[in-house]
């Protein structure tokens, strides 16, 4: 008590505080120093060796001075120690007194120990360099490089169609960040897609939802980041997260790339939206699947063209900026481009016009959208258009539709939405049969507007069931996936009901159409046996929108327009409504046809290869002059609003 009023710190309790010698200070920071790694050992290895030359050179002119003196006095032993030292066979040609020779040998075997040592340390630290490369943790430095984060089947679709939208560049790249080994990411690739041309696909290692990992790609400096949906049982919850952690990075003020993701669950987008921020896109895939099955439901053959405007492969569409065309019409705007097929307009506003009024006048801050096989080939035209010709252009007919009969078989989450839309589509009066292994699912469902509904409880796969619904009283049949099950066996369960209706339907004369949703595309190329009218891939064509969106942020409006129940629609009519059956005529007589019907021609689609792939019989914006004849099996594609 005395010594804490006096002020005088008490000691402390506990263990003594020992003293540490210099022999332990120096093992201490030998340790530290050998931790390092490889430079380290190299570094003490040739510490060691120069040891062992200048030792053995000194004690050669202490020992043996005549024979230092014979070899150019110390620094010739020097040197000769050195070449002893890395190469043990050059000591078989000494000459010499004994305690010299000795040395020389002292120095070999030294040599010996020294170098088998730094050959296991190169070695060793070669092993782990290219253990580090393969791991791919180093940061890129390319530019205006597409990103794609995480890893799944989505991955390929997506970078074989940059490949391809990229090949009229002389370099482009792909940068990968995914928690896979980089090797085995690019085998992938290499054996699912083949050759990237100009392409270049960097794959690194890492954790997408690691704001440290995402640097490895170079986010800031990249045209476009694509967030892919992992397969996780609850995937848009992973691809919210990595929207989080793009967020959480920091950005420079004048560039940030275009972010694109897709949710494949409609609840989970305000969320994806708030976490993206306004500089991304969130596309929503369950409503781009909708509006897919429900338009190829309208017109036979929609999935076909749908999938060639969203392939880079074929021909695609393109926004253009043409302040030259401004104060032309847009009904001499379809033949002011050489090679390609002007559909609309989007404005300065971002407002996306689709087939307007032949007399609408384009504006200099509107970007004309292009029907065209890549962008390089969009030019105006230098020279007068092909002649039309007269003889062949049809003439109007009634093209008023009538109440449509429409069989959906099959359920899923999917279901309700695609009802609703296909009651804004059809003409009053129509009906809507549904057919599921369930309860009535219907039942809880709004009154549609324009259809009446059915139920009939029926097992899919089950031919009994399938014709007691009386499928030749349908125009057209839907046969949703069940997509409870894995992908695979959903497929094989669409296949067998395919197989069942189109044998029903040439018994009964081919009297409805099929529009079936596929899980695998690889499936696709099976069930062409099965000769449905369309396949939809829901999966294939939300990534290709992806990609494309990943080139243009507003080519997602342009698609959204196309597949909206209001506005212009693509359609598929019979070719005799626009051209005579048999007569010789040319694409810009097509045009001309559509024009004066207030319509847009796209293309057509020839009967005889409705079923053969990889284009089903479609032609998109063929060459305007060259001569073709269609029959009265073909269709005619066109934008229109009825």
């Amino acid at each position: 008590m005395a010594n804490s009023e006096s002020g005088v710190p008490r000691p402390r309790r506990g263990r003594p505080v020992s003293r540490v010698g210099v022999r332990e200070r120096l093992r201490y920071w030998f340790d530290n120093t050998m931790a390092k790694g490889t430079p380290a050992l190299i570094g003490w290895l040739g510490l060691a060796s120069l040891a062992l030359v200048l030792t053995v050179a000194s004690a050669a002119v202490l020992i043996a001075p005549r024979d230092t003196r014979d070899n150019g006095h110390w620094p010739g032993v020097v040197w000769r120690s050195l070449l002893r030292t890395l190469d043990p066979g050059t000591m078989g040609d000494d000459r010499g007194s004994g305690p010299y020779l000795a040395l020389m040998l002292t120095a070999t075997v030294g040599g010996i120990f020294i170098v088998s040592a730094l050959i296991g340390v190169l070695t060793t630290g070669l092993e782990n360099k290219i253990a580090e490369l393969r791991k791919g943790r180093s940061r890129i430095i390319e530019r205006d490089h597409t990103v794609l984060l995480g890893w799944s089947e989505h991955v390929f679709t997506v970078v074989a169609e940059l490949v391809e939208a990229n090949k009229s560049r002389s370099s482009s790249y792909v940068a990968i960040l995914a928690d896979r080994d980089r090797v085995d990411m690019e085998e992938a690739i290499r054996a699912r897609i083949g050759g990237t041309g100009r392409t270049k696909v960097i794959c690194r290692r890492g954790d997408p939802l690691k704001v440290a990992d995402l640097e490895l790609v170079s986010p800031a400096t990249a045209r476009s980041i694509v967030v892919l949906s992992p397969p996780v049982d609850d995937p848009d919850t992973h691809v919210i997260k990595v929207l989080l952690a793009l967020g959480a990075r920091t950005w420079e003020p004048d560039h940030r790339p275009h972010v694109i993701a897709a949710m494949h669950d409609s609840t989970n987008l305000p969320a994806a939206r708030l976490a993206a921020g306004p500089a991304a896109q969130v596309i929503d895939a369950d409503d781009l699947a909708i509006r897919l099955i429900v338009q190829s439901h309208r017109e036979a053959g929609l999935s076909a063209v749908f999938t060639e405007l969203l392939d880079f492969e074929g021909h695609e569409l393109y926004l253009h900026a043409e302040p030259a065309l401004a104060g032309r019409t847009f009904g001499r705007l379809l033949d002011a481009y050489e090679l390609g097929v002007p559909i609309g307009f989007r404005h300065a506003d971002g407002a996306v016009t689709l087939n307007p009024p032949m007399d609408t006048v384009a504006r200099s801050d509107d970007k004309v959208i292009v029907l065209a096989e890549d962008d390089v080939l969009i030019k105006l035209a230098s020279r007068a258009a092909p002649p039309v010709v007269e003889d062949a252009i049809a003439a109007p007919g009634p093209g008023r539709r009538l109440p449509e009969r429409t069989l959906l078989i099959g359920w899923n989450h999917r279901a309700p939405e695609i009802i609703r839309q296909l009651d804004g589509f059809a003409r009053p009066g129509s009906t809507l049969h549904v057919a599921a292994d369930r309860p009535d699912p219907t039942a809880d469902l709004p009154r549609p507007v324009n259809t009446t509904f059915g139920f009939t409880r029926c097992a899919p796969t089950d031919r009994p069931s399938l014709e007691g619904l009386d499928v030749g009283s349908y125009q057209s049949i839907i046969v949703l996936a069940d997509l409870d099950l894995p992908p695979e066996h959903s497929d094989a369960r669409t296949l067998v009901t395919l197989l069942h209706l189109r044998d029903m339907a040439e018994r009964l004369g081919d009297p409805y159409s099929i529009v079936s949703e596929i899980n695998d595309e690889t499936n696709r190329e099976i069930a062409v046996v099965t000769k449905a009218d369309d396949f939809v891939v829901s999966d294939k064509l939300i990534n290709q929108v992806l990609a494309q969106v990943s080139e243009d942020r507003h080519l997602y409006d342009v698609f959204m327009e196309l597949l909206s129940p209001e506005g212009a629609e693509i359609y598929l009519k019979p070719a005799p409504a626009y051209l005579r059956p048999g007569v010789t005529a040319n694409f810009a007589t097509l045009i001309e046809a559509a024009r004066r019907r207030g319509e847009t021609a796209l293309g057509y689609r020839l009967g005889g290869r409705f079923h053969q792939p990889p284009d089903y019989g479609v032609v998109l914006n063929p060459d305007k002059a060259a001569p073709f004849t269609l029959t009265a099996s073909d269709r005619v594609i066109v934008l229109t609003e009825e």
